[in-house]
């Protein structure tokens, strides 16, 4: 099959040079394209045709286009004529696929063709073949994971004292982070991952918008200390459950024991567990995030397609988003100390019907800037935020409270 390649960045380079290097009967690049493609061209590809303009592509005789430029815009323009005008395609744009994946694989069925994308979640680790192959047996009734490497980068570095803002900048100085990390510190990246994964895994479409993200910015290096004391560490957490009809989705900081597989996870590693209703948990690992992982992947759908094997996603049903689940909560608090503080904290929870379940405080600190962590038994997430919210308006407050999210086993649902 004759291949064309949409987008020569990090990701469009690996894919390229692992064709190259692995030359095969099968699969033969044919075309690349790049704005400013003079920058991009190399002598490592002979017989390759480099294009800026997009309609070569389209006009080729490629079987099937790989699209790597990222983005909804004009990326989803071009998957829709490639995939009309009778071309498979290849990607790995999570944000396409969580937008518009449904209405796409349904365009690609109409012509008769493939859209695979096994590189838009964790990389280059095989998560969405095993689910659509490995795990066609089984009903997934839970999944939960890092979906974020430069999040899963900055805290499991924090682990040994450090504070955010060092990390992001090392983040930043290796490339791991853009010089906006918006889309990963705040959940943003791992959410659209978790659509895609929730889509296939569970058979349930979510908007992106309803579910909640909440930033890695307000954590703290003293938040790593009192996890410690809790037999926890830190991590970026997506996950999605399913229970009484609706799907808890959620994306952000979570406490996790360190008995769990997702507390080993480090530097830019993605993890992603799925639990079973037959067959129990599986878990997947391994780099998630760089042009090589990445392109293994994409280069692997490359083959399914080539060798007719690939693979049809199960349909999905639209569900509703809710937080609305009781666990338990780590609550970190950093007042200005003076007497009565505790009374009124268990004051204000308790009239939301809250049980604190322990309290930690660490020495050393100052009675002007000391911090102090609740720990609080299983409860609403809207009624702690209700209680949060009239907390936080207190004099002796001297920093907003964080809220951080204690991941067990099994979350009772609110019934």
């Amino acid at each position: 099959m004759k291949v064309a390649l949409l987008g020569f960045g990090t990701v469009g380079a690996s894919v390229a040079r692992i064709l190259n290097e692995r030359a095969s009967a099968d699969l033969t690049l044919t075309h690349v394209f790049n704005r400013n493609v003079s920058r991009k061209r190399v002598d490592w590809l002979p017989g390759v045709t480099w294009t800026e303009d997009p309609e070569q592509i389209f006009a080729s005789e490629a079987d099937i286009i790989m699209e790597l430029v990222g983005g909804l815009d004009p990326a989803g323009a071009w998957v829709r004529r490639a995939l009309s005008s009778g071309k498979s395609v290849v990607t790995a744009n999570k944000k396409l696929i969580a937008a518009q994946g449904i209405e796409l694989e349904a365009l690609a069925r109409q012509h008769g063709v493939h859209l695979l994308y096994g590189a838009a979640v964790a990389g280059g680790i095989p998560v969405i073949p095993g689910l659509l192959s490995g795990l066609a047996g089984d009903r997934v009734v839970r999944l939960e994971g890092i979906l974020n490497g430069t999040s899963n980068f900055i805290l499991s570095r924090m682990e040994g004292g450090a504070e955010y803002a060092d990390e992001l900048a090392e983040a930043q100085r290796r490339g791991y982070a853009e010089a906006d990390p918006t889309e990963d510190v705040d959940g943003f990246d791992a959410r659209a991952k978790l659509v895609i994964l929730s889509r296939l895994a569970l058979g349930v479409n979510l908007s992106t918008e309803a579910i909640t993200c909440q930033s890695i910015r307000q954590v703290g290096a003293i938040d790593f200390a009192y996890a410690k004391d809790l037999g926890c560490t830190i991590r970026p957490i997506a996950r999605a459950d399913v229970r009484g009809g609706g799907v808890l989705a959620l994306v952000g900081p979570m406490l996790v024991p360190l008995s769990s597989p997702l507390a080993w996870s480090r530097g830019t590693e993605n993890m992603v567990l799925l639990t079973g209703h037959y067959g129990g948990d599986v878990v997947f690992s391994g780099h998630g995030a760089g042009g090589n992982p990445t392109a293994v992947a994409v280069v692997s759908d490359l083959a399914a397609i080539s060798a007719g094997a690939a693979r049809r996603t199960p349909d999905a049903a639209s569900a509703s988003v809710t937080g609305e689940f009781e666990l338990r909560h780590y609550v970190r608090f950093v007042v200005k100390d003076k007497p009565g503080i505790v009374a009124e904290i268990a004051g204000a929870m308790a009239a939301q019907g809250i049980n604190i379940d322990s309290l930690f405080q660490r020495s050393g600190f100052g009675k002007d800037h000391l911090p102090f962590v609740v720990t609080t038994e299983p409860c609403v997430n809207s009624r702690l935020k209700l209680a949060l919210s009239k907390i936080a308006g207190a004099g002796w407050m001297a920093e907003p409270p964080l809220d951080l999210q204690i991941l067990e086993p099994e979350p009772a649902a609110v019934q």
